[in-house]
């Protein structure tokens, strides 16, 4: 089975041939719901509304109940379909109910192998470790050790900082503006909207919104500056410590791709201080930016690696993965109850298996290319979209206010290099620094930065239009996710096994829910 004939399973019920490009159009063209079907529909949501917490999210942007769903296609309880481009926020690489993971999962169920197991050893989870590490940068494989944590990215993430804490003998910790690790009180303490915490905030690049205002290589460097300087400063008040903690692209942040030069500057700054390295791929990994690991495209070989999501082909897990002379916490130091979940295993060992196999984190960077191209021009034709920008099938396109002015931007000292936000942000940095404003396959899906003036900052950002966006999406049958400062970036997370046809029909919804809104002026969103 090819690549492109798993991304276009039909969903049961349809005709088979079909890749999702013609599911769910506008309402006159879409499937029309029963009165039975809609208010089974519209009952679920009520029954959700009344009994769950004030805490759910997507469940408030994305009212649909889902019933069905096999790749990219979701079917929903009123019997409309979408084209998904949330994937459990990076979960599915190879999207709803592939056949690979199903068949894995049962193989497992008919096998009459225990399910719960801790941390007790078992083929299942042999097979799973030796496809991880078969995956993972050699350089890093070669000395690894893995703990298996409780199923979420955040608990790994927990487990990381209590090792290099652990290792070090140290308590602070190194983190990023805009960053995002999770919603335990460690992982948030390390996130960008942390108070009152152990963690130090350094500057992450920014090519768009650059704390510096200047955007591309000369942002990053400055960037660079600042972080070693606060290191190596004895008045700075911030001690040696036991880590620094970086996502290679900042999902949640808004996609922000780090510059391949920054994050080896980040390594040599570390490594010269006796710092361990801590790589969050949680949404990163199993091929989703163009290569298997994020690091890889910028050829750093962290201490550490916190891995979840993907890794579990769409059930519970996450591991950490760790240089072996760290590995010296005792027994229980960090434990969980389920930890050792065997149909998650199964799956996962099935899902690096296939997009290794079928070589998925290339056509990612290919596919990613495409839409990054075609996203630019849609900036052009939209003065709303002030920024495109991402790696791979990891793709943000930031909505401003197009009636506000742009910020004014900073010129660079005679002969800095240029690029980024100080001659508007349509940056062209080249490969080595991960923003190269056009990129080819070749470039192992180097990330693309397009933003909306050629001699301005950026505009203020604009949620009402990207909430907006997403309404007129959801209409026409496309599921997005926001992120981003004041979640005014429109995240595409596609799985990786999308179709070049399902791809178009992702473009054109989107094109067509950006100019619904555009119409608009943006003081009539306003509540």
């Amino acid at each position: 089975m090819t690549v492109t004939e798993t991304a276009v399973v039909p969903v049961e019920g349809e005709p088979e041939g079909s890749t999702g490009a013609e599911e769910q159009r506008p309402a006159r063209e879409g499937v029309f719901a029963t009165r039975g079907t809609r208010s089974a529909h519209d009952g679920i949501l009520r029954r959700q509304s009344a009994r769950e917490s004030a805490a759910r999210t997507y469940a408030r942007a994305l009212p649909i109940v889902p019933v069905r769903a096999r790749g990219l296609t979701i079917e929903g309880a009123d019997g409309r379909r979408y084209l998904d481009c949330l994937s459990g926020a990076g979960t599915l690489a190879l999207g709803h109910n592939h056949p690979v993971v199903l068949e894995a999962i049962r193989k497992v169920l008919d096998s009459g192998a225990p399910l719960h197991v801790l941390d007790l050893a078992t083929p299942v989870k042999d097979a799973f470790t030796s496809e991880l590490f078969r995956t993972l940068p050699p350089a890093f494989a070669e000395r690894a050790r893995v703990q298996f944590c409780g199923p979420a990215g955040t608990d790994a993430v927990e487990a990381a900082l209590k090792l290099v804490r652990i290792a070090t003998g140290r308590s602070g910790i190194l983190a990023f503006t805009g960053a995002y690790h999770g919603m335990t009180a460690g992982a948030l303490e390390a996130s960008g909207g942390a108070t009152d915490v152990r963690v130090t905030r350094l500057p992450y690049p920014h090519d768009y919104r650059c704390p510096f205002g200047v955007g591309g290589e000369r942002g990053a460097e400055l960037a660079a500056r600042w972080s070693e300087s606060v290191l190596d400063d004895a008045k700075s008040g911030v001690p040696l410590p036991a880590g620094m903690i970086l996502e290679p692209v900042q999902g949640e942040g808004g996609v922000n791709p780090a510059p391949d030069s920054w994050m080896r500057r980040m390594r040599q700054i570390t490594e010269t201080r006796s710092i361990p390295l801590i790589a969050d791929e949680v949404q990163t990994g199993v091929g989703r930016t163009g290569r298997f690991w994020a690091v890889e495209h910028s050829g750093v070989v962290p201490d550490v690696m916190v891995l979840s999501k993907a890794i579990g082909g769409s059930l519970p897990l996450a591991v950490v993965v760790y240089r072996d002379d760290l590995d010296v916490w005792p027994p229980g130091a960090h434990a969980g109850t389920f930890r050792g979940n065997q149909l998650a295993m199964a799956a996962g060992t099935a899902t690096l298996a296939y997009v290794r196999e079928n070589r998925l984190a290339e056509r990612a960077a290919s596919l990613g290319t495409r839409m990054l191209a075609q996203l630019g021009s849609l900036a052009d034709e939209f003065p709303c979209i002030g920024h495109v920008r991402g790696r791979g099938l990891m793709i943000g396109v930031e909505l401003v206010d197009p009636e506000s002015a742009p910020e004014p931007a900073l010129s660079d000292p005679p002969g800095a290099a240029s690029g980024g936000a100080d001659s508007g942000g349509a940056s062209s940095v080249g490969a080595d620094s991960g923003g190269a404003s056009s990129v080819g396959a070749d470039s192992g899906g180097a990330s693309s930065s397009v933003a909306d003036s050629a001699h301005a900052g950026p505009r203020p950002a604009a949620p009402l239009l990207a909430a907006a966006v997403q309404r007129e999406c959801l209409r026409r049958g496309l599921i997005v996710e926001l992120g981003g400062r004041h979640s005014s970036v429109v995240r595409l997370l596609p799985p990786l096994t999308i179709s070049d046809e399902q791809t178009s029909a992702v473009l054109d919804r989107l094109a067509d829910a950006v100019a619904a809104v555009a119409r608009e002026p943006l003081r009539a969103l306003r509540p």
